[in-house]
């Protein structure tokens, strides 16, 4: 399971959506930079003449919408759902979206807006340094197809069009605007999850992109698909940095090679193929708890391998299969080397400070 971290107090939002016991909320939907991000490559700001916004956006998303899915997850081990929207790759059912919309997916769900039927959803694989993933929906085809750009060609200034499921809700939406910055830089995190990333060769646009909007398409003028909606502005947190609509895209150019290469099958250093391996633990990295020395265990699922083992909260895990463990993040590394079925040995210091090892066997997990 992915590390906790403390909250900062400037977000920006990767934009996935979860439902609640009182309805949508965006708990797990926040970017978390220790301060505003600063452009990786600073140049003076893009400030419209008149309004900015692609001209006949109605029309632009009458062209997208039938080439979008909106995604529902259902997050079993933390009692909770998220939404999101992906982007049609494949008339067959291979579909493009953002790594945080699966992350923690026990199962997933897409409805195709193109033709309303709703599709089982498998993770064909993903990359979490990219923030990127691919589904599979079960038994399609004939579905429409996204028109794919070319985000080489964005200029600042270029009007665009950012389309997804904002809220949650379920029916496409629009936002409209202008290119502001490129090659754009952000360090973030959601608490909700504790993951963190570090994005580059981001696009920024000022138009206001919202939760829920994650995986879905950024177009231009004519409807291409230019970039995937990744992250926008907290609008809950006040200040200067909060008086303009931000938004996050990651350009096409740099989804697509991901997406072939996980539709191909091939793993690599970054990209993992079929279901996640699953030793059942939660890890926490708040602080008084992250020492250096291992991955503190912050709870142990039920029936997990790790449950079997006689792991519990409080024991610090310190390496497995002979891979040394300092660090909560060094231990999802090593674990997504692994496969499903994978037998590992873990080594572990408990609350009084003895060692001590067992083999378990890995199970399948939930998503990214």
């Amino acid at each position: 399971m992915p590390p906790r971290r403390r909250r900062a107090r400037w977000y920006l939002v990767p934009l996935a959506v979860v439902a609640v016991a009182a309805g949508i909320g965006v708990g797990r939907a926040f970017w978390q930079p220790q301060s505003p991000p600063a452009p990786s490559n600073p140049a003076a700001p893009f400030v419209p003449s008149s309004g900015g916004g692609v001209t006949g956006a109605t029309d632009v998303s009458a062209k997208v919408d039938p080439t979008l899915v909106i995604i529902n997850t259902t997050l079993g081990y933390q009692g909770t759902g998220a939404a999101g929207t992906g982007i049609v790759l494949s008339s067959n059912g291979e579909i493009l979206t953002n790594n945080h919309v699966i992350e923690g997916a026990t199962s997933v769900s897409a409805t195709d807006i193109g033709n309303g039927r709703t599709y089982t959803a498998t993770v064909v694989g993903y990359d979490q340094a990219r923030d990127l993933a691919v589904l599979q929906l079960k038994n399609a085809s004939g579905l429409a197809t996204a028109k794919l750009g070319d985000s080489s060609k964005v200029a600042v200034g270029d009007a665009v069009t950012a389309i997804g499921n904002a809220g949650g809700t379920g029916t496409p939406t629009t936002a409209t605007g202008n290119v502001t910055a490129l090659d754009q830089s952000v360090t973030a995190s959601d608490p909700g999850t504790g993951t963190s990333e570090r994005l580059t060769g981001m696009i920024e646009v000022d138009a206001d992109v919202q939760a829920g909007d994650s995986g879905g398409s950024l177009v231009d003028a004519t409807g291409a698909v230019i970039g995937i909606d990744t992250a926008g502005a907290d609008t809950s947190v006040s200040g200067p940095q909060q008086a303009t609509s931000q938004g996050f895209a990651i350009p096409i150019n740099t989804a697509l090679p991901v997406a072939r290469q996980i539709m191909a099958g091939q793993a690599g250093t970054d990209v993992h193929i079929g279901p996640t391996a699953f030793l059942g633990v939660e890890v926490a990295t708040t602080s008084g708890t992250d020492s250096g020395t291992g991955a503190p265990v912050a709870g142990v699922i039920t029936g997990s391998p790790a449950a079997q083992a006689g792991l519990a909260e409080g024991d610090e895990i310190t390496a497995v299969d002979g891979q040394a463990v300092d660090t909560p993040a060094a231990l999802t590394t090593i674990m997504a080397s692994h496969s499903v079925g994978s037998r590992v040995t873990v080594q572990w210091t408990d609350a009084a400070g003895a060692s001590h090892s067992a083999t378990v066997t890995l199970i399948s997990g939930p998503a990214g």
